[in-house]
């Protein structure tokens, strides 16, 4: 007898309950070929896609069947659409390293801006409003600007 314990395995954990408007099409083949380009799945447009697609592509990259959708155009804000992103899902992702003062100095101000000022942001919201912040100042200031004084020094 083992002392281990019986857990339900992912497949359990993550079925899907809900009934599917639409049939899934068949799974592609498990080797398609060398050469084989994998079937695409339509996918109805959406205001945001529309626009994506109507911008011109910058990345010829190619995707392949096991890597995840990743949008392969790069986002051109207007210049009063500056702002970070904010609570919105992001597909992409940067790992930054910092001291633990500087860490620190992050979850300090996480805290003050929900004690203070009400305002319940996680960390990395504070560091896309800041990034904003800065490369605004750049465009506005250019040479001038905060982030270029600083990377002088």
């Amino acid at each position: 007898m083992t002392r281990r314990a019986s857990l339900p395995g992912a497949a359990e954990l993550f079925r899907t309950t809900a009934v599917a408007a639409e049939p899934e099409p068949p799974p592609p083949p498990a080797h398609p070929g060398v050469g084989a380009v994998p079937p695409v799945r339509e996918v109805p447009a959406e205001p945001e896609r529309e626009q994506a697609a109507s911008r011109p592509n910058l990345s010829s990259a190619p995707t392949g069947p096991a890597r995840a959708p990743v949008r392969n155009t790069r986002r051109i804000r207007a210049v009063s659409e500056n702002g970070p992103s904010g609570r919105e899902r992001h597909d992409e992702k940067i790992t930054v390293y910092c001291s633990p003062d500087e860490l620190l100095d992050l979850e300090s101000a996480r805290l003050t801006l929900r004690a203070e000022h009400g305002l319940a942001i996680d960390r990395g919201r504070i560091v896309r409003e800041a990034v904003a912040v800065v490369l605004a100042d750049l465009e506005a200031k250019g040479e001038a600007s905060i982030l270029v004084r600083r990377l002088r020094e």
